[in-house]
């Protein structure tokens, strides 16, 4: 009998057409799945089986009748909780937006809805998104499918999670400095950070609005592309919507892995590699750009010296714009209310925002509040815009070298769970790698390259395009994936450790 929890997104897309399964047989195998693991991986912050079946069994009618319907109509897909979903409970991973069903359907979830696919739940995800660990949730931390005493990344570890411990296919994160490819990179899965503007913001809740990007999350280069197809396109509720055609991402992961990458200028980012890299990590990606190199790619390096102060500038802008954003959160339009004898709205306020914002989320606004303050504005944020501008040049500057840039997603394999809860300075150097791409708009994606052999935890290869060029990441990761497959026999995600079935 076949596991179809094992299949790919397009493998199941492919096997619906040809009659082999149904849309309602595929949920339900995903729902089986969660509700055996679900107790040790806490994936899902709410799963929605009834509503999820209801679609499947709706695609199904359909596709009987004969009626045309979208590619990926009827495969299950798992939603992070920072977007908004109408009807269904949305809370960010914050108790202060605990029992908040919010009106109406972010435009992600609009588009998702209109590719009738079946939504399986939300998942789990530090608390607006402030984390690299999934440790900081209000409702628990999720546990990495590949060892359960380690973290799946942050924040979107709980879309990742789903993905490696097979209880969906497909999954959407939200990437502000890292938030899929770094999930992606220790959970042995696919992560795309679009370009800024490419997917549609409207019906995220935000964080930092000018690094913010929705993204796919897969568990293959093509399904990936596949879901960024779905997703992408202009919105006109979106103000920082980008007004032009979406490229057909599919067709450059497949033209990748069939032609290789003759000619294609490669080049490694010196900054982010060497000291503070694990050596099995370091090891994996030397021999991803071997792979390259016999896929007929050209590989070179380029330095990037504004990329020393980017962690440090992330740090000013996020929590600026974060503490902005968060005053919304003021126990009057919506949300929790702690009214704990308050004679003032004031008082209310302070002790809702108490009560329901974690650690992480009161550091951050406290920092952003200070560098926004009167005489301290130009002195942290202004300064830190203009290290932005500098690795925006930077980047302009490496791209006239090369058609991609390449670093480890990641400097090391998961750590384990509460390893690092009480170093906020070391959590956030995990993201070293990843935050350049949001300070500069542009895309990216982390890729599998392997297991590092110290830990057999899975590793990530990180693949940078100019802006709007988002369809070279899907060329070069599907031939990377290719012939990183044929070296392994199969799928990394094969080698991944079975877990422990609810009796």
């Amino acid at each position: 009998m076949t596991d179809w929890t094992r299949k790919g997104a397009l493998e199941m897309a492919d096997a619906m057409a040809a009659g082999e399964v149904t849309s309602v047989e595929l949920t339900q195998a995903c729902l089986d799945r969660i509700a055996a693991v679900e107790a040790n991986v806490h994936a899902f912050l709410l799963v929605d089986a009834e509503g999820a079946l209801a679609t499947a069994a709706a695609v199904d009618a359909d596709r009987a009748a004969g009626k045309d319907l979208p590619r990926l109509a009827g495969v299950p897909i798992a939603i992070k909780d920072v977007l908004v979903t109408k009807g269904m409970e949305t809370t960010a991973g914050s108790k202060i937006l605990s029992g908040w069903i919010p009106p109406y359907d972010a435009t992600v979830t609009a588009k998702i809805r209109e590719a009738r696919m079946p939504i399986l739940g939300k998942t789990n995800m530090d608390e607006f998104a402030m984390g690299s660990s999934t440790e900081h949730s209000g409702y628990g931390p999720t546990h990495n499918p590949w060892d359960l005493d380690r973290i799946p990344g942050g924040s979107g570890g709980g879309s990742a999670a789903a993905l490696a411990a097979w209880e969906a296919p497909l999954a959407i994160g939200s990437d502000t400095g890292g938030s899929i490819r770094q999930p992606a990179s220790v959970t042995g899965t696919v992560g795309v950070k679009p370009t800024y503007g490419g997917v549609s913001r409207y019906g995220a809740i935000a964080l930092a609005s000018s690094l913010d990007q929705l993204g796919p999350c897969a568990r293959s280069v093509e399904d990936a592309a596949a879901l960024h197809q779905v997703m992408g396109g202009h919105d006109p509720m979106d103000a920082t919507s980008l007004d032009e055609p979406l490229p057909d991402f599919v067709a450059a992961a497949q033209e990748g892995r069939a032609n290789g990458l003759k000619g294609l200028k490669v080049a490694v980012i010196k900054e982010l590699g060497g000291e503070g890299y694990q050596a099995g990590v370091k090891q994996r990606f030397e021999e991803s750009l071997d792979l390259l190199r016999g896929l007929g790619a050209e590989i070179t390096e380029v330095s990037c010296p504004s990329f020393e102060y980017a962690l440090a500038a992330y740090y000013l802008i996020l929590p600026s714009e974060a503490s902005s954003n968060l005053a919304k959160f003021d126990s009057v339009r919506f949300g929790l209310r702690v009214d704990e004898g308050g004679t003032t709205i004031e008082r209310v306020m302070a002790a809702t925002r108490a009560e329901g914002f974690g650690d992480e989320v009161k550091r951050r606004i406290m920092l952003g509040t200070y560098a926004l303050s009167a005489g301290y504005y130009d002195a942290y944020y202004g300064s830190a815009q203009k290290v932005r501008t500098l690795i925006q040049r930077d980047f302009a500057a490496a791209f006239e070298q090369a058609d991609v840039l390449v670093s480890p997603t990641t400097p090391t394999t998961p750590f384990k769970l509460g390893e690092q809860l009480d170093d906020p300075l070391a959590m956030y150097l995990n993201d070293v790698a990843t935050i350049p791409a949001n300070l500069a708009g542009i895309p990216g994606m982390s890729l599998p390259s392997g297991l590092a052999p110290e830990d057999n935890l899975p590793v990530g290869f990180q693949i940078l395009a100019p802006a709007r060029e988002d369809a070279r990441l899907y060329r070069v990761g599907a031939a990377l994936e290719a012939a990183l497959t044929a070296q392994w026999g199969g799928s990394l995600m094969a080698q991944a450790p079975e877990l422990e079935v609810a009796r």
